[in-house]
């Protein structure tokens, strides 16, 4: 009994210490009175104990929280957010990127074989024939280019299965959005996930060898690429694929995830994808998606990037609103070669008009008046490759009259109208908020890491 009221007697005298509470125990106090203020009184340090570390739980959640730096990318479909975001990944978190290679070979499967099927459709679909060739009779040159083509489709015919698994693959029926043998004329071998589904997680598990039956039908794609490679080759080389592209005004080696010129290596079975493979590969997300860098780099290693690539669609802008909130960095993508396109969603739109009214969007957002603004002027090299070629930029931007139809001015004037739009919108604010601007070709992996380095420092 002596012993057990040292002890009991010892934890009072701990908390009588370090604490106010508890009160001096009262003169007349009994034995029983005693043991039994001491069992509160320990009761009372266990809950006092379990508030403390509630709050120090809280307090290390919230520095975690402060700590991650929250960036959103912003702009319209096809502005190339995604490849700045495989740009961050590459930068500054090179192991996890070259950890998912497995998966990005997939994908880039994927994309060769739906630029095939596509290029298959289009040789079903009948071409008029002109009046001056309706009563002229077929060459036998003719006739055996049309059954070399003939005997290629049926050879070709086993990656229409291939294309289906591997869209399942990506997007399970109860997730995916984007059905195997659909095409568009403009994003042909583009396949689409919903943002949050763990697209990648997803297709990690099953490449898992104990997922037998996922993991075999990866593996028979593979084999069917490989069996496939030199038709697929013969395909993309025929005059006559080349003349049916033309004439449907299709352009596929402009369009992001093509590999038919490169058929060969990605095809082959040992295929590992390099970086820019990885660059090039097309997937576009609908919807939000999450991803979480960890840095790797030395000056910033273990920091934590948390960023929001959104879809760009104009019917998918509604859902941005929920992650503008609390934003460090807002890094938005504005493609300066759109200005002779119409939007894909609304023809009546130009794009370039419609990334400006965007632009104004954002800048003017109150949610966003103490975020870091990095605004890149992408594609520049296909603006500069378009000027050359004749496109006239005054042709569909009225207020450039008069101006020289070169890289140099066009360029001045967008990043010039881009700045001026920034600086009447921005919110008034105490400190007021920053914009760095840069050109940009996203798959330069090179020039794009040197400007997200830059902006890295300036900004993050």
């Amino acid at each position: 009994m002596p012993d057990r009221s040292s002890r009991i007697v010892g934890v009072s005298t701990q908390v009588r210490v370090g604490n106010i509470w508890p009160p001096p125990p009262p003169v007349d106090e009994t034995e029983s009175e005693k043991a039994h203020r001491l069992e509160k009184e320990i009761e009372a340090l266990k809950v006092n104990n379990a508030i403390d570390q509630a709050i120090d739980s809280d307090r290390l959640e919230r520095r975690r929280r402060k700590a991650s730096t929250k960036i959103v990318l912003l702009g319209q479909a096809e502005s190339g957010k995604s490849t700045i975001l495989k740009n961050f990944q590459l930068l500054f978190a090179p192991k996890s990127f070259n950890a998912e290679e497995g998966v990005w070979k997939a994908v880039i499967h994927l994309n060769l074989v739906r630029s095939v099927n596509f290029v298959l459709d289009l040789l079903q679909d009948p071409s008029p024939r002109t009046p001056s060739s309706a009563g002229r009779p077929r060459t036998p040159n003719c006739n055996q280019t049309a059954n070399e083509l003939r005997f290629l489709t049926m050879r070709l015919a086993p990656l229409r299965q291939v294309e289906h698994i591997l869209t399942r693959r990506f997007c399970p029926p109860e997730l995916g959005i984007n059905p195997s043998g659909q095409y568009h004329r403009d994003r042909a071998s583009e396949v689409s996930v919903r943002g949050l589904s763990g697209w990648k997680t997803l297709l990690k598990l099953r490449r898992n060898p104990q997922n037998n039956a996922a993991s075999d039908d990866l593996e028979d794609s593979q084999r069917v690429i490989e069996a496939c490679k030199d038709d697929m080759t013969s395909l993309w080389e025929s005059s006559v694929v080349q003349a049916r592209l033309k004439k449907h005004n299709v352009r596929l080696q402009d369009q992001s995830g093509f590999f038919l010129s490169d058929v060969s290596r990605i095809a082959s079975k040992n295929y590992i994808p390099t970086p820019d493979d990885i660059l090039h590969a097309r997937l576009q997300t609908v919807g939000v998606e999450e991803h979480r860098i960890i840095m790797e780099t030395e000056a910033e290693r273990g920091q934590e990037w948390l960023i929001y690539d959104v879809g760009g669609s104009k019917g998918q802008r509604a859902v941005w609103a929920p992650f503008l909130d609390d934003v460090d960095v807002v890094i938005f993508l504005a493609p300066v070669s759109v200005f002779n396109q119409p939007l894909a969603e609304d023809k009546k739109m130009n794009r370039l008009l419609d990334c400006f009214e965007l632009w104004k969007q954002i800048c003017g957002n109150p949610l966003l008046a103490s975020a870091q603004f990095v605004l890149l002027l992408n594609k520049i090299d296909i603006l500069a490759a378009k000027l050359k070629a004749g496109a006239m930029f005054s042709k569909y931007v009225t207020s450039y009259k008069g101006q020289a139809n070169d890289l140099e001015n066009v360029s001045y004037y967008l990043k010039t109208k881009y700045i001026s739009i920034h600086q009447q919108l921005r919110p008034i604010t105490p400190k007021p908020r920053k914009l760095y601007t840069h050109f940009t070709c996203a798959i330069d992996t090179r020039a794009t890491s040197a400007v997200l380095s830059r902006s890295e420092s300036l900004s993050f």
